[in-house]
């Protein structure tokens, strides 16, 4: 069912210098977000070594987060169009906020474990709210230089993430050490919510329906029954509850799909529109997306581990070792949006996933040749490869799988593809942050350990190509930009 938003009253719509001043508060939340997503894989070692805990903290540092984002979007989304997006962003910052803090002041790494949910929970509903906000403050001319501010803002934050994250470990500002990466959150939250207040429209959904509470919760359970023993279960020496657990979550995704279906039929509105997985193309995406995502992200915490851990490097210099990639990426996305998407289509796809895998292996070819004596620049043309590889790949990627899906569709596609991305996101933590451990643990070195960790993400890249044959070979003409 597809619904119509609106501002609650056309003569109080915003005049054309507050809409940008929305848009720039919806820019410092995302900004937020994506900080939030990347800081704490540069910090985790520090904040294990300081707080304790297991080597699963690392993991549900990164994991917890991506979790509850994951299975928390589509419902936040629907929130605003029943509460009204000015309300639950501003709520959703107001909880993003309270939980930085809390973050910055646990003392556990259990409570910090926790803290991390609240924090994606409250991100899942603040996130969705802005791009349902600029569809409707901006007229159809304004719209594209709306959105376009989106990739500088973005790519900054991406390049400066981790590095920022290195330097406030390091710099250990009024001796906060690793909690001012959280703490850093309360003036920019505290602002974005006050600001929404002065500038951002007053806009809900016209026949907006309840929320599918249900399927939230059977998503959610069927999510967390994978992720917890993957996470959980080297720890424990592999129980058989692990594998109970494992296979009960596929049998809830089941459940899921078959409520969402029968909520469909009685005319209710369901949290996925079920149709979409009737579609080749659309179900294909979602698994290139988690093969993609899942090798993406957790290459990224068990990179960190081996330059800080393996190689004794601090966060900062950790932080400036993967800068590489994040430049790299950046490059690549520029080229694909010169006019490559528009004429290669998927093949761009497919092309920046074998440039990825290329500078994926150059990086293990470098790290078996050079050892724990490989340095910086040793290190960075194979992740600059991967890097270009990435922003060619996530260009086109999510305007290909949806031109697989019908218009009306369109709206629960993009959030189930968005939700995915976190969930593969969690999946790629849990699965090659266990490999790592797993392969210390038996005795390998951490040069042999992290070798076998990029090789299976470039196994899950030429999965990505494999499976990109089955998508459409162009976006449809309105989706590209």
């Amino acid at each position: 069912m597809t619904t119509t938003a609106h501002v609650a009253n056309p003569a109080e719509a915003p005049p054309y210098r507050w809409r940008w001043a929305a848009l720039f508060v919806i820019l410092a939340a995302e900004v937020m977000d994506l900080l939030d997503a990347l800081v704490t894989t540069i910090a985790a070692p520090t904040i294990q070594r300081d707080l304790g805990g297991s080597e699963s903290l690392v993991q549900w540092l990164t994991a917890g987060y991506a979790l509850a984002m994951a299975v928390g979007l589509i419902t936040g989304g629907r929130l605003g169009d029943l509460y009204g997006r000015k309300r639950m962003f501003i709520i959703g910052a107001f909880g993003f906020t309270a939980a930085s803090l809390l973050c910055g002041i646990t003392g556990s790494p259990e409570q910090l474990i926790a803290f991390r949910v609240l924090q994606g929970l409250f991100g899942a509903v603040m996130i969705p709210q802005g791009l349902g906000m600029i569809k409707e403050m901006f007229p159809p001319q304004e719209i594209g230089k709306a959105f376009a501010a989106f990739g500088p803002v973005m790519t900054i934050s991406s390049v400066g993430g981790p590095v920022l994250a290195g330097w406030l470990v390091d710099a250990d500002l009024f001796g906060a050490g690793w909690r001012m990466i959280f703490l850093i959150n309360l003036p920019l939250g505290l602002a974005a919510a006050f600001a929404g207040f002065k500038f951002l429209p007053e806009i809900r959904s016209s026949n907006a329906t309840r929320l599918d509470l249900v399927g939230m919760l059977l998503v959610s359970a069927a999510s967390f029954l994978l992720i917890f023993p993957l996470i959980q279960g080297r720890e424990l020496d592999w129980p058989a509850w692990t594998f109970v657990s494992m296979a009960a979550s596929l049998v809830l995704f089941a459940v899921f799909g078959r409520y969402e279906t029968s909520r469909v039929r009685s005319g209710k509105d369901p949290l996925v529109v079920p149709s979409l997985f009737r579609k080749r193309a659309f179900t294909t995406g979602l698994v290139a997306g988690l093969a993609f995502f899942s090798g993406m992200i957790g290459f990224g915490l068990v990179f960190t581990l081996f330059t800080q851990v393996g190689l004794g490097w601090g966060p900062l210099k950790s932080g400036l070792a993967g800068l590489p990639q994040a430049v790299g990426g950046v490059i690549g996305f520029g080229l694909a949006m010169s006019g490559l998407q528009a004429k290669l289509g998927r093949w761009l796809l497919q092309i920046g996933a074998l440039v990825m895998a290329a500078g994926a292996a150059v990086l293990a070819l470098t790290i078996h040749s050079a050892g724990l004596e490989v340095g910086i620049w040793q290190l960075a043309p194979g992740l600059a490869l991967a890097g270009i590889g990435m922003g060619l790949t996530m260009a086109p990627f999510f305007d290909i799988i949806l031109a697989g899906v019908e218009p009306q569709e369109s709206g629960s596609a993009s959030g189930t593809l968005t939700a995915v991305q976190q969930l593969g996101g969690a999946l790629g933590t849990a699965v090659l942050g266990t490999l790592f451990f797993n392969l210390l643990k038996s005795q390998w070195s951490f040069t042999d350990a992290m070798q076998a960790t990029i090789w299976v993400e470039v196994g899950l890249l030429v999965v990505t190509f494999c499976l990109a044959f089955l998508l459409p070979r162009f976006a449809r003409p309105e989706q590209t930009h």
